[in-house]
């Protein structure tokens, strides 16, 4: 071979050599070219937490430092320019399985709180429910809901429960007028009469109805028809209950008018309301008051066997208590309900007493307001005596009570 053709030979070589060495510049700098759309089906297999794993090449490259920092976040800003292509076709194609990713598994929301993420975050928007406003919203609600509630049921209950109010006068079962006697405190007892008066205590006693008068003859007598029973002494002629009707009946043991009340639905009183009925709540000597008893207030100091002695019920108006009841203060004494004892009063005299009911056993019952034989002093309303439960005597007579009835 000549000199030209070796010369001619090392220039080929040269050329072939010179041509080959951009060839493979071209192809390592290849993603450079915005016309390959080969690696953006390569990317959607990648994870979204590691973008950088599936492209080792980047490294011989030395581009791996601002690809970590700024692969999450703006792609514009990163001094390579392969790496701005090919993220932005990243950012877009991972997007999908990041809302899948965030459907299925909530704990991967936590890059969302980073600052560059805000353009996934608007497609990923959708995926997050909002949680933080919809608890809010119900509580809000509740606390709207519970001061209506409160409000008008009280009011409802307070305005239903005063409007009726017992009446002042009813009729009992027997046709006798009852006076009502409002629930509350008086004082008992008196410390300038006997000794079974004393110690003065307070009371109380419920509200209850009290016979405006005595029982008079003309009831008692339908009392004895329908149950067939024994008149009263007072009744062996026939003749009183029909020539003195309206006058009181005596004669009474204290089972007589405890079976008269029981058979006109009510009872007798006990001692603390006939005191209370009398009294008031002022603390008065007699049922009208202080002053001094005068035949325009009751029926006293006759003799017995006289001529007259009982009176009819209802004329005696200056003698009525406080509360409308008639009689209280003499014409017949009256059976209550206890049993007399002379130191009942003991038991109250630190404490005051809750509707006394008397002694639970005794061989007397008590018996109040003095009757047509005695004087003055026995009509005080405070003044206390006793029989025994089987008598009959000529000067006892009684009156019922009972509770107020239930309102419909």
């Amino acid at each position: 071979m000549d000199f030209r053709s070796t010369v001619t030979t090392f220039m080929v070589m040269m050329g072939l050599f010179c041509a080959a060495a951009p060839v493979w510049a071209d192809e390592t700098v290849a993603p450079k070219s915005e016309s390959t759309p080969i690696p953006a089906p390569a990317t959607p297999p990648v994870s979204v937490p590691n973008p950088i794993l599936p492209k080792p090449h980047a490294q011989d490259t030395e581009v791996k430092p601002p690809v970590k920092t700024q692969a999450p976040g703006a792609s514009a800003e990163s001094p390579g320019k392969e790496a701005a292509p090919g993220k932005a076709e990243s950012t877009q194609t991972p997007s999908k399985p990041k809302l899948q990713e965030g459907e299925q598994k909530p704990p991967v929301k936590v890059p969302a709180t980073s600052g560059p993420i805000d353009n996934v975050g608007k497609e990923s928007g959708p995926i997050k429910p909002e949680p933080a406003p919809s608890p809010s919203k119900p509580k809000a609600q509740e606390s709207e809901i519970k001061p209506p509630a409160k409000g008008p049921h009280p009011a409802n209950g307070v305005a239903s429960k005063p409007v009726v109010q017992p009446a002042a006068e009813i009729t009992g079962k027997d046709g006798a007028p009852m006076v009502l006697v409002p629930a509350g405190e008086f004082t008992m007892g008196s410390d300038k009469g006997d000794d079974d008066e004393s110690p003065v205590h307070r009371v109380y006693v419920d509200t209850f109805y009290l016979d405006k008068f005595e029982v008079t003859n003309g009831r008692f007598a339908k009392f004895v028809e329908a149950i067939q029973s024994e008149p009263p002494w007072g009744f062996s002629d026939k003749d009183t209950p029909v020539a003195h009707a309206d006058r009181p009946v005596r004669w009474v043991s204290w089972m007589d008018a405890m079976g008269y009340c029981l058979w006109a639905g009510k009872r007798l009183p006990t001692e603390a309301e006939w005191e209370k009925a009398a009294r008031g709540t002022d603390g008065r000597v007699y049922p009208w008051g202080n002053e001094v008893p005068t035949p325009a207030h009751a029926v006293f100091g006759l003799k017995e066997g006289g001529g007259e002695t009982v009176s009819p019920i209802g004329n005696r108006d200056k003698g009525k208590s406080a509360y409308g009841a008639h009689d209280l203060a003499g014409n017949l004494y009256e059976w209550v309900m206890d049993w007399y004892a002379e130191d009942f009063y003991t038991n109250f005299a630190k404490n005051p007493a809750i509707n006394p009911r008397g002694p639970s056993e005794g061989t007397a019952k008590v018996q109040r307001g003095g009757s047509y034989i005695n004087n003055p002093y026995r009509l005080r309303s405070s003044f206390r005596t006793k029989g025994d439960p089987t008598e009959q005597d000529p000067n006892v007579g009684f009156r019922c009570a009972q509770e107020v009835p239930k309102l419909p």
